[in-house]
């Protein structure tokens, strides 16, 4: 098995862009950071670099858990120079095997995503922390109406924030050759429909020019957030 990788990232109608990104060595994670001023750059950088041992040798969800903990003790200790405390989500896959088969290791904290499409279609493995999608999970918020609710973007998990502890979500996935993994802020699934995501990966078999193609399309549809995309392809090795 081998891995195809493109990433894309555009700061959009933001001051600067506080998503920062992994996309190397067994780690692929997207972390947008929040805080205000440097703030939530500097936290989403804190989590990625906090996280990068996990790219070595073959991680369990156990390793993860404890990776993620650690970042969101990095990122809370941060100091919190404009009264509130930097945070940030952090979503993605760590490559790893278990029991001999390749697997993805999804992890998220926060209202980013981690997609998986197999035979071309979308399916979202993370699932959002934020209070529009407890409201959708309890019936009480139609999902048609998520994109326009007023609560979208109030999430309820982070790493750094006032908590003192957090709790990944954790999948262990088998790889499927043919596999593509797509890892993406909020900045795109804020203005383009999981359809249209869809559609757009369809478009291009190329993991770079797939990865290009979202952004661009975000920034079309009037996407004003930082946008930033990893596209993941699982492909058979010549033998």
């Amino acid at each position: 098995m081998r891995l195809r990788v493109g990433v894309a990232s555009h700061q959009a109608g933001r001051a600067r862009n506080e998503d920062s990104v992994s996309a190397a060595d067994g780690l692929y994670v997207v972390a947008d950071g929040m805080g205000g001023h440097e703030a939530g750059e500097v936290a989403s950088r804190t989590a990625v670099e906090a996280l990068q041992g996990l790219g070595a040798g073959t991680p369990t969800p156990a390793d993860v858990r404890s990776a993620v903990r650690a970042a969101h003790v990095a990122v809370r200790d941060l100091p919190a120079e404009t009264g509130r405390r930097p945070g940030t989500t952090v979503t993605g896959v760590v490559v790893t095997t278990h029991a001999g088969t390749p697997c993805w290791l999804v992890l998220n904290v926060g209202d980013s995503r981690t997609y998986r499409m197999a035979g071309g279609v979308l399916e979202q493995v993370s699932r959002d922390h934020s209070e529009v999608a407890e409201l959708v999970e309890r019936g009480l918020v139609a999902p048609t109406d998520v994109a326009h609710h007023p609560r979208r973007n109030v999430v309820t998990r982070v790493l750094g924030g006032g908590a003192s502890d957090v709790e990944p979500d954790v999948w262990l996935l088998p790889v499927s050759p043919g596999d593509r993994m797509l890892v993406c802020s909020d900045g795109l699934t804020d203005v383009l429909s999981d359809a249209r995501v869809q559609a757009e990966l369809r478009a291009e078999d190329d993991a770079q020019a797939a990865a290009d193609r979202l952004v661009a399309a975000a920034l079309a549809a009037g996407g004003r957030d930082n946008v930033t995309v990893i596209v993941l392809d699982a492909t058979l090795s010549p033998r």
